[in-house]
This record gives structure tokens, C-alpha cells and sequence, in this order.
């Protein structure tokens, strides 16, 4: 176990990915997370179907992925008393976490200065589609639309006159969860040197563009370069290309400096005949417009080898590259592996998964990678913890102000 942050609470009021799974970050090191949700549930406990696996309550590797380590309860925020709950969690809390939308704060009294005003102390992190300021601040915003769409990413990544990209789900929320993770830290240091806390906010639209921003600016410059999307017949270096091996497999390289690897490179795909010709600089490739006929001359030579045969060659002569590899094949990678980025999880269902770790570890203690809660699983041991007693819990729970997973696993599968 992992005690970097023991002693730290955290509350978290979100759904979804990205702020979960910045929660996470701070519950693997040690930090006691209480995720607060509706008597609905976070809805990612509930995708189980449309990502192509098994929908049960005790198996469900997504929700694991982005909720382990946490502690959960089920509330009624629209309840008074449902309220003052998350007030009395907050009280002694550290950080508070949310994505909710800033409409929605401001209407349910959850907004940064209510909230400073009554714990001042507390560190405020909301991560939102477009930010918190401007005339789209209430828009809905998932890493499908306010990440890839509205940042950039997706019409600078498809073959030009061709169809867009498959998206992956999570890979926009999971930078961007990681990222509002760094600027609570930031804030929490803050916090515990002048006793006041600040608000750290994120959104997936500047963390689109953030993440492509050599390129971003590089765009002012129109003079030079292309304009995006682009053909790889026409990509400015040819050897930052894949190219398709006699398998029918794909080898992505990678050599910035062009002119630094040509000599070393070209004999190894067996055009040694090319080296010190003038015609395949950068700079005459560049200016003669010669990227097509060029990048033909390697795809021709890719595809007299497999893939492994080019591997093989490639480590050797410690050329930067790789095969393009499956889900599947991520899943087996030895280096993966070697450096703990998977997990082996014994579910109840009987079942042993492969679940895949944060990349982020401090010290030689890892993680634990304890199941997600169910939905309301620790209501009552939460309460507890806040003072409640028996007499007050009855009366809550039959109020419905809040719930437990024996209340709602029977509509859900448990």
C-alpha cells in the first residue's frame, strides 16, 4: 500500500471519467476519496454493454478503472439534509473534486465562492468541456466533442479526402484528469502554507489544444508548411511515416533530424545507393516537392520484409520505431509488464482481469488496486464517520436521503 498521501480527504462529486479519474490519482497514494453519487449512479457504471463487455455490478473493469481505492455514497443532493451532508464531509476535507457544469454549481450552492466562503482551507479542482468563463461554459462537453472535435485533433489526424479517425474513449479525460491533478497539488501547497485554498480549473478544449500546440502555433505561419489535414503521401518528413511491411503489418519510424539518420538509414532498407545523392536532403525534398516519390521508395522497401524482420533489423541499429500493435497486443507487451503498468484483478464473478494502472508512481511502493465501490456500498460506514447515529441514520434512510447498495442492487444487477 501506498501511503504517500495518507491523511489527505478528498470529495468528489462527478461523473464519468476525467475527474474520476484525477480522484484516483489521489487515492492511490493513500489520500480517503469519497465519491458522492445520485441514487442513479456515475453512468460509466452502466456502459458496460456498448464497450463490448460484461455489464455486471462485480465485474466492471471501466468503473474500476477510473473509481479504485475509493470509498462511496449514495445521496440526495436536492434533500436539505442530503446537503448539509456534503457540507459536513467537506468540512475537514482537503480537496473537492467536480465536473459539474458551472450553472449547475452556482444553482445548487456548490460554486467556488460559496464554498471558499464557508472552508477556506478547501481546495477547489472542477474540469469542465470548455472552462468556466465565456459563452460556452454551459455547454455539455465529452473528449469525443470538446477535446478531439472542437480542439483540433480529429481533423488534423485524418488522411486528407478521407473519413475521420475512430475516436477512443477516455484518452482527452484522462490527460485532462492527470493535468487538474497537478494544479490541486500545486493549490494544496498553497493550502497548507497560508491556510487558504484556491480554485484549480481544467478544461478538455485547452487541454486539446495545449497538448497540439507546436503545431497550433506553427498554424500562424502560412507561408510555410501545409495546411491540415494532409496526405501522408505529402508529409513533410517522410521519415516520421508508417509504412506497411510484407505481413501486412505496419512500421511507424521516427527520425526528426532527416539528414542525421538518411546515411545510417537508407542502407539498411537496402537503398545504399541513395546515400549522398543531393536529391533526398530535407531541404531539396522540401523545395522540389518530392515527398511522394520519396516516401514510394521506402513503402517499396517496407514491403519486402515482415514486420519482425524490420524489428529485428531496426533495435540493432537503434533506429526509433515500432510495430503498430492491437489492444491485444498491448495487453501481453513485456515492457508493459516489467514496469507495473497492469494489474491482475480477482473478481467475484470468478473471473481474473487485466486491469491497467496510472502511470504515475511515487516511491517503490505501489498502489493498491482495490475494486471500485458499488453504488452506495460505504453510505453508512461514511455517516459514521461524521458522527450519525443510529436513530439519525434510520431516519435519513427511510427519508431517502441517502441510499446503500442493498437498497439499490436489485435493480442493477447485484
Amino acid at each position: 500500500m501506498n501511503t504517500t498521501l495518507a491523511g489527505l480527504k478528498v470529495v468528489e462529486l462527478s461523473t464519468f471519467i476525467a475527474v474520476p479519474a484525477c480522484a484516483r490519482f489521489f487515492a492511490d497514494l493513500g489520500a480517503d476519496v469519497v465519491k458522492v453519487e445520485a441514487r442513479g449512479g456515475d453512468a460509466v457504471r452502466w456502459n458496460g454493454t456498448s464497450e463490448g463487455r460484461s455489464d455486471s455490478p462485480y465485474e466492471n473493469t471501466t468503473f474500476d478503472l477510473e473509481n479504485a481505492n475509493k470509498r462511496g455514497i449514495v445521496l440526495d443532493l436536492k434533500a436539505p439534509e442530503g446537503k448539509e451532508i456534503l457540507f459536513r464531509l467537506l468540512e475537514d476535507a482537503d480537496i473537492f473534486l467536480t465536473n459539474w457544469r458551472p450553472q449547475a454549481l452556482e444553482k445548487n450552492g456548490l460554486d467556488y465562492e460559496k464554498l471558499h466562503a464557508r472552508f477556506p482551507r478547501l481546495v477547489y479542482g472542477t474540469l469542465t468541456g470548455y472552462g468556466d468563463k465565456g459563452p460556452d461554459k454551459d455547454l455539455p462537453g465529452y473528449d469525443f466533442t470538446a477535446f478531439w472535435a472542437r480542439g483540433g485533433i480529429m481533423e488534423s489526424l485524418r488522411q486528407k479526402g478521407e473519413w475521420p479517425i475512430n475516436l477512443i474513449p477516455g484518452m482527452g479525460d484522462h490527460i485532462a484528469g492527470l493535468l487538474l491533478a497537478s494544479g490541486v497539488m500545486a493549490a494544496l501547497w498553497k493550502a497548507r502554507s497560508t491556510g487558504q485554498g484556491e480554485r484549480v480549473c481544467i478544461n478538455l478544449l485547452h487541454t486539446a489544444i495545449w497538448d497540439q500546440a507546436i503545431m497550433v502555433q506553427a498554424a500562424q505561419y502560412t507561408e510555410y508548411g501545409q495546411k491540415y489535414p494532409i496526405s501522408r503521401r505529402t508529409a513533410d518528413n517522410p521519415f516520421n511515416c508508417a509504412y506497411p511491411t510484407a505481413d501486412g503489418r505496419f512500421m511507424q519510424i521516427s527520425m526528426p533530424p532527416f539528414d542525421v539518420f538518411y546515411p545510417k538509414f537508407m542502407p539498411l532498407i537496402g537503398r545504399a545507393d541513395l546515400v549522398g545523392n543531393p536529391r533526398y536532403t530535407m531541404a531539396s525534398i522540401s523545395a522540389n516537392k518530392l515527398h511522394a516519390e520519396f516516401i514510394d521508395i521506402l513503402t517499396e522497401a517496407f514491403e519486402k520484409k515482415t514486420a519482425a524482420e524490420w524489428d529485428a533489423i531496426f533495435t540493432e541499429n537503434d533506429i526509433p520505431h515500432s510495430v503498430l500493435k492491437g489492444w491485444e497486443e498491448a495487453l501481453a507487451d513485456e515492457q508493459a509488464w516489467a514496469n507495473d503498468a497492469f494489474y491482475e484483478m480477482d473478481y467475484p464473478t470468478g473471473n481474473r482481469r487485466v486491469l491497467v494502472r496510472q502511470p504515475i508512481f511515487v516511491g517503490d511502493e505501489l498502489p493498491d488496486y482495490r475494486m471500485a465501490p458499488l453504488l452506495g456500498e460505504h453510505s453508512e460506514e461514511i455517516l459514521r464517520g461524521l458522527g450519525y447515529g443510529d436513530g439519525e441514520l434510520a431516519r435519513l434512510h427511510n427519508a431517502g436521503v441517502y441510499s446503500t447498495w442493498e437498497d439499490l442492487k436489485a435493480q442493477h444487477g447485484g
